[in-house]
């Protein structure tokens, strides 16, 4: 046994993770060709790297095939919907920054908020016989938020490509989508409400609940943290 760390596999968000690992004084590298998902540690022994998406992390963690995971905040609370039964977090990572934010058409002057959002919506439905269409990949964490703010008349409509686009192409009203800029919002003509983001996302480290470890494997995870978080 051995414990896994698991860590997003390509890209910068992969890069900025070997790099906080390494100022902690743990390598991390990918070895073998851009094709494999090969890697090893050094700085710390009995801890075995694992290269996925990021995407993959929060799963991985809530099966216990992975004891560490490398992700963010959004597709974990997206994900796993008891995923505070599930993981911990243990260090967020200071990167990977985004916002989960509700977006509409700029032409929309007089929606603003979500009670303007409530109105537009029931007006959407009278006078079309239809719900409002809002394209996002964060079903469980949008659903949640409008229900909290009383907001019914909606339909979410999966989008898993470039969600800023839907509106555009009118196959959704408007949007729910991570930003960190807005540019890419603004020049699809689209503004985002003016209410508290969704959720606010970076990439974090955490820790799988339910993952098996032996003694051995609950001492290498307790020095690893401790190296990580000293």
């Amino acid at each position: 046994m051995s414990v896994k760390l698991g860590v997003p596999s390509k890209g910068r968000l992969m890069e900025k993770t070997f790099d906080w690992f390494g100022q902690r004084g743990i390598k991390l590298t990918r070895t073998g060709s851009d094709r494999e998902y090969a890697g090893a540690v050094d700085g710390i022994s009995g801890v075995s790297l694992v290269l996925l998406s990021a995407g993959e992390v929060p799963r991985e963690l809530a099966a216990g095939r992975l004891h560490f995971g490398v992700t963010g905040t959004d597709l974990v609370q997206e994900k796993l919907p008891l995923w505070e039964q599930q993981v911990e977090p243990m260090a967020e990572l200071g990167f990977g920054h985004a916002d989960l934010v509700l977006a509409v058409p700029k032409a929309w002057v007089d929606v603003d908020t979500l009670d303007d959002l409530d109105a537009a919506a029931t007006a959407f439905r009278a006078a079309h016989g239809l719900r409002l269409r809002i394209a996002t990949k964060y079903h469980r964490l949008v659903r949640e938020h409008l229900r909290h703010a009383g907001v019914a008349d909606y339909a979410l409509v999966d989008s898993q490509g470039a969600t800023e686009g839907t509106v555009a192409n009118e196959t959704a009203e408007m949007i729910a989508d991570i930003t960190s800029s807005g540019e890419t919002l603004r020049a699809n003509h689209l503004k985002v409400l003016d209410e508290v983001p969704i959720l606010r996302s970076q990439a974090t480290l955490w820790r799988s609940r339910v993952a098996e470890v032996s003694d051995e494997d609950r001492a290498v995870a307790a020095s690893l943290i401790a190296q990580l978080t000293d």
